[in-house]
């Protein structure tokens, strides 16, 4: 470099040096005209997938589809956490995003629906709705299995986890020997076996069979004792009709939405946690077979992570979710639910902190100052984001992904509001944010 241009480098030995500090006045301006002018400060725009919203700092178009975020390398599963508290809208973005997504081809599950809600929900988009309760005549069979799986096992895990969530407490080695002889014996005789069948068995074991594993019946009897009471409150305790015969309900696999209704079991919590286990394994059993990519929505979580057992079946679907086409969806209302399952470090709070592992996108609502540490510590949070949740107006909410983090203001349209708001009536006005809870 010759002439004028080599006057503005100085060198040493033969290296450029940085030359006069500039002495340019400070400036200041919106994160939507920096932007527009340094584009590389701007997150890239989200596109994939249905419409959410809008992204606040762009004004662009968020869209949202964990499978074909997926497929581009965005996301390394499909699971999705959602949480916020009470009012901020949480729960109407998980109805659009349901309804959107039905429109777009994906499928919609929802296997507990503690609070009828989801009902709405279903009708409005042509779906099916199966409610339980005491008095009513639906019947669902958890050991029915789906085909192309491991049968006996499937059943026997749905068993102990049933039997494991009534005796509150994991089986014994013994317990679980007993229990897989009484299937057996049981799977002998029916094809298509049922609680009820399994508890008969267990009071009456195979005696070759007790032989053959070097016990004497009375002894087999013995082992299953506990199993057989705990199983019993399905048969003929307070959830008798439920889960103890044959299914009832012919479900349609090709169906864009299945919600399992409890709210006729009301704010029972052990009655909710075993008719969840219940009817998760029959909604599996119903709908695995199917090819179809689809939503399974888990509302009202923090409920659900007070019962072990249930939140280890939860982990087994986690893990399942890509080979199976799954992108599950967990409602909570604050991070600090996970201290309903357990104390820091304890099993059973290492697998509620496993789903949330299990969770590539987090969409975080509005969350209270009290909670914001625990919630930067549990989800890896940056200062920035931290302190970004308390200020978020209704409706928004920030949205992280391995790679990409959003601040995104969820839109409903008016044909949807009736239908997903189910805060409309709190409220003289209504406007186009965010619905409820």
């Amino acid at each position: 470099m010759t002439g004028a241009a080599a006057t503005r480098f100085r060198t040493r030995g033969g290296r450029y040096v940085a030359g006069p500090r500039l002495r340019l006045p400070a400036h200041r301006s919106s994160s939507a005209v920096l932007g527009g002018a340094y584009p590389f400060l701007a997150t890239p725009p989200c596109d994939l997938g249905v419409p959410v919203g809008v992204e606040a700092f762009t004004g662009g178009l968020f869209c949202f589809d964990p499978w074909a975020l997926y497929g581009a390398g965005e996301l390394t599963n499909p699971n999705v956490l959602l949480a916020g508290v009470i009012g901020q809208g949480k729960s109407a973005l998980a109805k659009s995003l349901a309804l959107r997504s039905i429109a777009a081809g994906r499928a919609v599950y929802v296997p507990g629906d503690p609070k009828g809600e989801w009902a709405p929900v279903a009708r409005a988009a042509g779906g099916t709705v199966v409610r339980l309760g005491p008095g009513l005549s639906t019947r669902l069979n958890p050991l029915d299995v789906a085909p192309g799986v491991d049968v006996h096992a499937t059943r026997g895990r749905v068993l102990a986890a049933v039997a494991a969530l009534t005796l509150r407490r994991e089986l014994g080695a013994a317990e679980q020997g007993a229990l897989d002889a009484a299937l057996a014996l049981t799977e002998e005789h029916d094809a298509s076996p049922t609680i009820g069948s399994v508890v008969e068995a267990l009071g009456a074991p195979d005696r070759a069979a007790a032989k053959a594993d070097g016990l004497r019946v009375e002894d087999r009897v013995a082992d299953g004792r506990d199993v057989t009471h705990g199983l019993r409150r399905l048969v003929r305790g307070d959830l008798a009709g439920l889960f103890d015969g044959r299914s009832t309900q012919n479900l349609d696999p090709h169906a864009p939405m299945v919600v399992l209704d409890l709210s006729g079991l009301g704010s029972d919590e052990d009655a909710l946690a075993l008719a969840m286990t219940c009817s998760a394994a029959w909604l599996e059993g119903a709908l695995l077979a199917t090819s179809a990519k689809r939503w399974v929505i888990y509302d009202e979580a923090w409920r659900l992570l007070r019962q072990v057992a249930l939140v280890r079946r939860m982990q087994a679907q986690w893990k399942l979710s890509r080979a199976h086409g799954i992108a599950n969806l967990m409602v909570l209302h604050r991070l600090s639910d996970l201290d309903a399952i357990g104390r820091q470090g304890s099993e059973a709070r290492a697998l509620a902190e496993g789903l949330l592992a299990d969770c590539s996108t987090r969409v975080i609502y509005r969350q209270e100052s009290d909670q914001l540490a625990g919630t930067a510590t549990a989800l890896g949070l940056t200062r920035a984001e931290r302190d970004l949740l308390p200020l978020l107006p209704r409706g928004s909410g920030l949205w992280t992904m391995p790679a990409r983090t959003h601040v995104v203001h969820h839109l409903l349209h008016p044909a949807e509001l009736a239908v997903v708001d189910t805060d409309a009536a709190m409220r003289e006005e209504t406007d186009l944010g965010g619905g409820s809870r």
